[in-house]
Formats: structure tokens, sequence, C-alpha cells
């Protein structure tokens, strides 16, 4: 018997709910209810499950769809299970309660950011199946771990298997971010993350006396360099169609040193988060970099945290067969869409990295940006609505 559309919009947002009060939280996280909910999930909808631990403790879980041409490209659907810390005095309702208010707004860490994708990805193939769609390319869905502390040893790691290389895949989607209007934020591209620590090194001594050459004065020498470029990167967002996605940032995020209020310190050491724009030339910029410690005196020099490769943006044009089927979809549905640089990171550079084009694209628009916030939320209507936006564009993609 078919069942009626009032009937389905229930079950998912009880799917929704039941997902978001699995408390996936940072740190030291414990996937096993995560990974139960999943089978659940593959369970009802008769598709094959695969759980992957490639790092310990830290699974992958896979639902495939495989379609009536499994010769061809596969479709990746990504999402993270992973959710960040809370502060819960600061909620209205507990974070992992799931609670819906009377308008229909439902409260949960991970309501944005990205456990409403992923179930939107469920109950798109469940509708889709449900009314006797058959897809030419084969869909499989994934569920990674560790995305908000840098996915290295989630999709990383997974993109390294040869399991992952068996799955042939021509096109993700990944997560995407909320918007403010009517629009529907796509990304296509990220900044490259490069975190450093500058050390200065000087003389030490009595902190009554004024020698040379001391730490403090190379650290300030350092900071002058620093602020100067960041500022210029400010100066760029003066232009409206210029957006933070497409200039480089730059942050002092910590600073250590010092042993005691009255001793000259012999270093001190500085913390900077630096995200590189698409157009900035990485052997260019570390030379100034170098170039700056040698300005600023002996015993000053850079260490690298981080640091990770350029990866090309997607391609938005009739090259990427891809975004012309993701296009059409949303032509059909009347969506315009705002594409984008990601600010952040996500696990789409480690599929980029792999040649696979990608976008980020959750389907929520007229809800106000609270992912990391407190009191995370996303409306019922609205989640239900990526559902049947998903399921347009799941269409077009694996037919293309």
């Amino acid at each position: 018997m078919a069942l009626s559309e009032s009937t389905m919009d229930k079950k998912a947002v009880e799917n929704f709910q039941e997902y978001l009060q699995i408390p996936s939280v940072h740190p030291n996280i414990n996937y096993n209810g995560c990974v139960a909910f999943i089978k659940k999930q593959a369970e009802s909808l008769q598709l094959p499950v695969k759980v992957f631990e490639v790092s310990p403790n830290k699974p992958v879980v896979i639902i495939t769809w495989t379609g009536t041409e499994p010769e061809k490209d596969s479709i990746l659907l990504n999402g993270h299970m992973d959710v960040v810390p809370v502060f819960p005095e600061d909620w209205k309702y507990p974070p992992f309660s799931a609670h819906i208010d009377e308008k229909g707004d439902i409260y949960a860490r991970g309501s944005q950011d990205c456990k409403c994708v992923s179930i939107q990805h469920l109950e798109a193939i469940r509708r889709l199946k449900l009314n006797g769609i058959h897809l030419k390319r084969t869909i499989h869905i994934s569920f990674v771990p560790d995305e908000e502390i840098g996915g290295h040893d989630g999709m990383k790691a997974f993109t390294q298997t040869n399991y992952f290389k068996s799955l042939k895949i021509g096109f993700a989607l990944d997560e995407g971010s909320a918007s403010i209007n009517d629009e529907f934020s796509l990304t296509y591209g990220e900044r490259t993350l490069f975190r450093i620590w500058i050390h200065c090194n000087g003389t030490t001594g009595h902190a009554s006396l004024l020698p040379n050459n001391t730490a403090g004065e190379k650290l300030l020498l350092i900071l002058e360099k620093f602020t100067k470029f960041r500022n210029a990167e400010q100066e760029k967002l003066k232009n409206p169609k210029i957006r933070i996605g497409n200039v480089t940032s730059i942050n002092l995020t910590m600073i250590k040193g010092g042993v005691q209020i009255n001793v000259i310190p012999k270093e001190f050491s500085a913390g900077f988060d630096i995200r590189l724009a698409a157009d900035v030339n990485h052997e260019k910029f570390e030379k100034m970099i170098q170039k700056w410690c040698d300005d600023a005196g002996d015993g000053v020099y850079y260490t690298t945290e981080l640091k990770e490769p350029f990866v090309e943006n997607t391609k938005m044009d009739n090259t990427n067969i891809y975004w012309m089927a993701f296009k059409k979809s949303c032509d059909n549905l009347n969506i315009k869409l705002d594409p984008m640089i990601r600010l952040g990171a996500s696990d789409s550079r480690f599929l980029r990295v792999m040649d696979i084009p990608t976008f980020g694209f959750t389907p929520i628009n007229q809800t106000p940006i609270r992912m990391h916030g407190d009191n995370e939320f996303l409306n019922k209507d609205i989640f239900l609505k990526g559902i049947k936006i998903f399921m347009e564009i799941i269409t077009e993609i694996a037919n293309v």
C-alpha cells in the first residue's frame, strides 16, 4: 500500500529527530549509536550497507543503491556524523533533545551542520524507490567521522583505500551551508588551509634592563608584517563583489612565551591560522613569510603545523556534465543559487584532490545561520522541502 505524503513527512521528521538525539559530539566520540541508526535506515530502504574502520574507532558507513548502468561512474552523497561541542546552559532546549517548538523549529546540535543533509539524502532515496524510480548511475550515501576536527582520520583516510577507489565516483555532493534569504548557497571550492608558528628567539635577562635583540622586539616586527597583509585583504572586501572566500584570511590565534613577568623571555612563538585564496601562489607566499622572518632578525623562523595542497575549484560550465545536470534540476525547481568559495574547510577538499568534481549543497534557506552556535535549529518545513529538492537533483545527476 502506498504511503501518503503526510505519513512520509512524519516519518522523515522522526528519523531526523532520532539521528539528532545521538550525541556524536567531540571530544572522544563513540560512533556506535550513529552506525546502528544508519544500519537500521539501510534495512528500511532494503539497501546494502558496509562499515569501514579506516582509523581506530572512527567508522565510515556506506549505503549503496545500485544503478541500472553500474558501469558508469557513480554518485557520492556525503555527510559527517560528528558535531561540535555545546554549552547546554546557553540553549533554549537541551541540545540533543531535537525539541520541536510551536513554529516547527527543531532545536539540536547538528540540525544545520550537518545531520540534516544526511537524512535528506536518505529520505529522497526512500521516496524515489517508493515511486518506482530507477537511476542509471549507482548512488553511494556516505557517513564519515571527524569532519569537525579536520577529517584526516575520516574522509581523507577513506579516500586512500582500495575500496574507495573501487566505487568509481564521478561526482559528489557534500554539505553546504544555510542561507538567510531565498537563495540557496552552493560551494564549488575552498581556500587552502595553512597553519604556522613563527618562533622568535632573542636575548634574555632581567626585565629592568634594555638589551637589544629581544624576542619581544622580533615578535612585534612579525606582527606588523602580518597585520599589514591582513589589512590589505580586509580592504579588498570593501568591494561588494568580493566575498571573504575570495581573499586570504590571516589570524593570530595563539601566543606562547615567557616564564615570569620580570624575566625577558628567550622565545616567543605566535600561531597563525591562514586560509589561502584560490589565486595565491603557494610557493611565493611561503617565500614572503620567510623574508618576513629574515627581516625580523636572527633566531626567527617558522614551522608548519598544517599545509594542505592547492586544489582546483569544481568547474561550473558546460565542460562539467554534472554541473549542467545540477543546474537543470535547480532551474526546474525555480531555485536561485548563490555560488561561493566555502569560508571554512570541509571534506569536499579531499574529494576534489582526487579529481572528483564536488559541490557543497545543503538545501536550507530563509534560516538564521546557527552552525556551531547556540540554539542551532532547522524548521521542519524547510527540512522537508529539502528532501523534494534532493529528489529532483539526485535524479538528474544520476541519469546524466
